[in-house]
């Protein structure tokens, strides 16, 4: 496609307003809206101004202004403006030195996709994540000086079953036993028209979903599958994804949340990855090697164990990532491979046996993660074990959370939580440096950014668990 493509597509759409959207560092996205007018073809040149300064970590007020260059071969119109609006995906670009801005994560995966190519390993990766969430009725929170709490409801949460009837609703007796929530059909599963909808929505954005249904936690936890592609268009997919599935909820009077552990006692929300690298339009993870993997695959693995570490400081980004990465609810904690066991941090999927579909699936992952830093990342730790030729070791194929302590002990796992991530992440990122994919700056920036404004506040606030436990010594 190009910016040709895009003015005609506006024009037979009868686009009003053009929505230019971009991922701040952390993962969100943003967006200025301009009358359809205001985009030429020259627009995808010259860009649009604005204010970097007042973006979560990104640049000083002395070096604010940045352009947004749209890049051409992702557009549609929003399914949610009462306007017709067209929608542009853009690169954040320094207005001097022409280049990606060092800290735009798009750019990252640009420059991780160039660096692929480079390498003459392969031309593509394909990624495919699988990004759980939560519908929940209702959600309330509040930190105060003196006062602290949250309050969330689902109708299928399981302590509804004790509701007695009132004004508004009667209690119907249909409710998710915690950890049962998976596959039911209606009337447990409640959110089938929800999921379609969003589904639908979703087609119509040009995203193909390949399958729907509830997760396994009680409350409204749900799965809607994509299809894979390149790293750069699944990592846009994902920020659109997120986009629809709040935007949906909203309209239909619920609210979704991509959290990773909002219930206690119960499985957190996570996004596996499944990835793979081609070359000339074939595979190169399919083999004779362990689970039909090649040799190429099993480096790559090895490269994945080896900087898991690291890497979860970008795939598991929060403070609350690391209550789901607990033992006991199938959270991928164990530095370990093996074909079709969800319980080690890479899982080789085993439903078919052309090499086309042989990929690798990396479960730390929750849909917190920033999609185009997590995705670069977790490719330059895989092509650095096929650099390196980085041996995976023997596969585990045991529940490894019912091995012995005596076994378990000689099993790595990941860090505890998020500050010994980024602990991991400063020891250990040489890997990510390489073709100028990731900069020191970028790094230091995101460690800084998440001691300071995330795992800092948390640490000097009393938990509403600390009275119970502490109120009366």
């Amino acid at each position: 496609m190009n910016s040709k493509n895009v003015i005609h597509f506006a024009a037979d759409q009868e686009a009003r307003f053009v929505s230019v959207r971009f991922c701040d560092l952390l993962g969100a996205w943003h967006h200025l809206t301009y009358p359809i007018s205001q985009l030429t073809e020259d627009s995808f040149e010259d860009g649009f101004g604005f204010d970097a300064s007042s973006l979560r970590g990104w640049a000083a007020i002395n070096e604010s202004d940045m352009l947004l260059i749209p890049d051409p071969s992702r557009f549609w119109m929003d399914p949610f403006t009462d306007e017709p609006t067209l929608c542009l995906i853009a690169n954040v670009v320094d207005p001097i030195t022409k280049e990606g801005y060092g800290l735009d994560p798009r750019s990252v995966a640009v420059r991780a996709e160039s660096y692929l190519r480079f390498t003459g390993i392969a031309d593509t990766a394909y990624f495919g994540p699988e990004a759980e969430f939560f519908l929940f009725d209702e959600a309330a929170f509040h930190n105060d000086q003196n006062s602290a709490g949250y309050f969330l409801d689902s109708e299928e949460g399981h302590w509804n079953s004790r509701r007695s009837r009132d004004e508004m609703r009667p209690n119907m007796g249909y409710h998710i036993r915690p950890k049962e929530g998976y596959v039911p059909v209606a009337p447990l599963d409640s959110l089938i028209d929800i999921r379609n909808t969003i589904s639908l929505t979703l087609a119509a954005v040009g995203i193909d979903v390949e399958c729907h249904h509830h997760e396994v936690a009680t409350a409204g936890q749900c799965e809607i599958d994509f299809r894979f592609s390149n790293m750069l268009h699944t990592a846009d997919n994902l920020m659109l994804f997120k986009y629809v599935v709040k935007n949906t909820a909203a309209a239909y009077g619920k609210t979704a949340t991509f959290m990773p552990k909002p219930l206690f006692g119960d499985n957190g929300s996570g996004m596996h990855v499944h990835q793979s690298l081609w070359r000339d339009g074939d595979p190169l993870f399919a083999g004779d090697q362990y689970a039909g993997l090649s040799e190429m695959a099993k480096f790559y693995i090895g490269g994945l164990l080896k900087h898991a570490p690291a890497l979860v400081a970008f795939a598991a980004p929060t403070t609350n990532s690391y209550k789901r990465l607990v033992p006991g609810y199938e959270a991928p904690v164990n530095l370990a491979y093996s074909a079709r066991n969800r319980s080690a941090a890479v899982r080789i999927p085993m439903f078919s046996a052309s090499p086309k579909a042989k990929r690798l699936e990396f479960r730390p992952p929750d849909p917190t993660c920033n999609p185009y830093i997590t995705f670069a990342a977790l490719m330059m730790a895989g092509l650095d074990g096929i650099q390196n030729r980085i041996d995976p070791g023997e596969p585990l194929d045991k529940d490894i959370y019912d091995l012995p302590p005596e076994e378990l002990k000689n099993v790595p796992s990941l860090p505890g939580t998020l500050d010994e991530a980024l602990i991991a992440l400063e020891a250990d990122h040489d890997f990510l440096l390489k073709g100028d994919v990731f900069s020191k700056a970028m790094i230091e920036r995101w460690v800084a950014y998440k001691r300071e404004k995330e795992i800092a506040p948390l640490r000097l606030r009393p938990h509403p668990l600390e009275f119970s436990m502490y109120y009366d010594v």
